[in-house]
């Protein structure tokens, strides 16, 4: 760096230090660092004001070079140090977008209102980070906590990583509401519809939790972990997770409930909860065919229509096979069908708005008859009947092998294949097949299915939308069952590895959070990459120590590129002082 003086039209003396450098094509270059002033404004100032911002200069380039040169010597004699020695930086982004939604703030001030020792706030800082890029049991979240760059072991020991799964489920609804109205205006989130769907989780375990009785006999808690249709078929007890996702494709609120508990009661409440506490008026609910009951469909848009309760509105995938007999005859009837092309595919399509009567319950009274105004549509793909045709043969394959081998099966690993045999019942208690009923196959029953092979539909309470709208508006339900791929693929987060009920819950709490985080990380970069690749990504930013204050990082591509771009922060360097990795980490 040098001292330049430019003489100006007024004749004065203009001062700046400036920088020479070669740029991209190694053309010398100078840039301007620092400007200083006129001369004539120092002379009283310093005996020789030139000779002093030379030497300001001089001392600027030598303070520069200190900070990019850095002689390290290398004893080749040293030996590797035990454990790991290997440190992640990628939980960066994650970080920032933890303290953004203030839940760095949320704990530390209810922690000053405890008697706790540990800190809440960074038992599930390490949770939750571990959660997404080294998912594993709370024993080795623990035990690996030295792998990330700043070592979480101010605050944290084993026993406080299970101790906190106790408080988290606690703030869980002013949590979700904190996450909410900080995330609302910044990510535009959308929530004049919302996506619901449920999934469970199976527990590795032989034995039901027992429900917690008061003294009169009523229920005062339900055991979680019960036996039910498990997604995988596994006789395991599992716990249902109702999920509710936003129009943005971002986790808004969910609930946990007992494994054996039917999920199409699990919609109204939730969603009631969530609209009251996000202060949201009317959206409408997009859900899939196991959700689509009557008491659904008219809790959602079959009330009077009010100013200060606004009817919601419905999106539902309808089965043509469990339908009345009327809706059966309009889907097989061939009048009205018309070819269309829908992502490079045919199909024949269909719709009407349609007043259709459904029977609910209410006021302690069940199947009273109501009336509400549906559009249905429906679609035939010979690409879908074929796929609909191949699984049902496997099904009727096992189905028969069940009928020849009773004693093999049991409810849940009869799953689907009893569809198709009759006469065929199980114990209570075992859930065995029961021996000595004669078992065959139900013939009426495959023929009465080959007849809809190909056949899927959609009915809404939106009738003034185009067909085009609302089947736009179902498909974005695919990115709530991505959201379930993400918890179980990606977070692992079964079989979940804790037993009682609060750490059960705190578990399914941390991993809601680590969604939001992956999901809001996934739309500041754009959506252009998939979740697989941003987590393969910030797993793989890792630094290795050089020397006592010097770090080398070993990894870069696109997705850190736009990471760096995105939160200000330059990581693309390959050397940084310990310093300056714990500044970006704090920013």
């Amino acid at each position: 760096m040098y001292l330049r003086q430019m003489k100006k039209p007024n004749g004065r003396i203009y001062l700046a230090i400036y920088e020479s450098y070669r740029d991209s094509h190694n053309v010398p270059r100078s840039r301007s660092v620092k400007s200083i002033g006129y001369l004539d404004e120092f002379i009283n100032l310093y005996d020789d004001p030139i000779q002093h911002f030379k030497d300001m200069a001089y001392d600027m380039t030598i303070e520069n070079k200190s900070k990019t040169v850095h002689n390290i010597n290398i004893d080749l004699q040293t030996e590797i140090i035990n454990g790991l020695n290997i440190y992640n930086v990628g939980y960066l982004p994650y970080k920032h977008l933890y303290n953004e939604l203030g839940l760095n703030d949320f704990l530390i001030n209810k922690q000053r209102y405890l008697n706790v020792e540990f800190s809440l706030n960074k038992n599930l800082e390490l949770l939750v980070f571990s959660r997404i890029l080294y998912p594993n049991s709370k024993k080795s979240t623990f035990e690996n906590r030295a792998r990330f760059f700043a070592p979480f072991d101010s605050g944290i020991t084993k026993d406080s990583v299970y101790k906190s799964l106790d408080f988290f489920n606690q703030y869980k609804d002013d949590i979700l509401k904190l996450i909410w109205n900080n995330t609302k205006q910044p990510y535009h989130r959308d929530a004049s519809k919302s996506f619901y769907d449920c999934t469970n989780y199976y527990f590795e375990t032989e034995y039901n939790d027992e429900d917690i009785f008061d003294d009169e006999g009523n229920i005062i808690e339900k055991g979680l972990r019960k036996r039910g249709p498990e997604k995988n078929k596994r006789p395991d007890p599992i716990v249902e997770m109702g999920l509710l996702m936003d129009g943005s494709g971002i986790p808004m609120a969910y609930d946990l409930f007992p494994g054996n508990e039917s999920e199409k009661l699990s919609l109204r409440p939730l969603l009631k909860k969530t609209k009251a506490k996000f202060g949201i008026e009317r959206t409408i609910v997009v859900a899939d065919r196991g959700l689509n009951t009557s008491d659904n469909i008219y809790f959602l848009a079959g009330k009077n229509n009010k100013e200060h309760n606004p009817m919601d509105g419905y999106v539902y995938g309808q089965s043509v096979r469990g339908a009345d007999k009327e809706f059966k005859n309009w889907v097989l009837n061939p009048n009205g069908y018309q070819c269309e092309l829908i992502d490079d595919a045919a199909f024949i399509h269909k719709s009407r708005k349609y007043a259709k009567t459904i029977k609910i319950e209410r006021d302690g009274k069940r199947k009273v008859p109501v009336h509400v105004c549906q559009k249905q549509m429906v679609y035939y793909s010979s690409k879908y009947a074929r796929k609909q045709r191949k699984e049902r043969e496997k099904m009727i394959e096992k189905a028969k092998d069940l009928i020849e081998n009773p004693a093999k099966y049991t409810r849940a690993t009869s799953y689907g294949a009893a569809n198709y045999v009759n006469n065929i019942d199980y114990d209570r208690e075992t859930g065995e097949v029961k021996t000595g009923k004669t078992l065959s196959l139900d013939l009426n029953k495959i023929k009465e299915e080959e007849q809809f092979d190909g056949y899927y539909s959609i009915v809404t309470s939106e009738t003034e939308l185009e067909d085009h709208e609302i089947r736009k508006i179902y498909r974005g339900l695919s990115k709530i069952e991505d959201t379930f791929k993400v918890t179980k693929s990606n977070f692992s987060s079964r079989p979940a590895f804790v037993w009682t009920a609060e750490h059960i819950k705190g578990h399914f709490f941390t991993c809601f959070i680590a969604l939001v985080l992956i999901r809001l990380l996934e739309k500041r970069l754009g959506n252009k990459y998939s979740v697989d690749k941003i987590i393969e990504s910030t797993k793989n930013y890792n630094c290795i120590n050089l020397d006592t204050n010097i770090y080398q990082f070993i990894y870069r591509d696109e997705i850190i590129d736009e990471i760096s771009k995105e939160f200000g922060i330059n990581l693309n360097k390959k050397y940084q002082t310990k310093e300056e990795i714990k500044k970006i980490l704090k920013y």
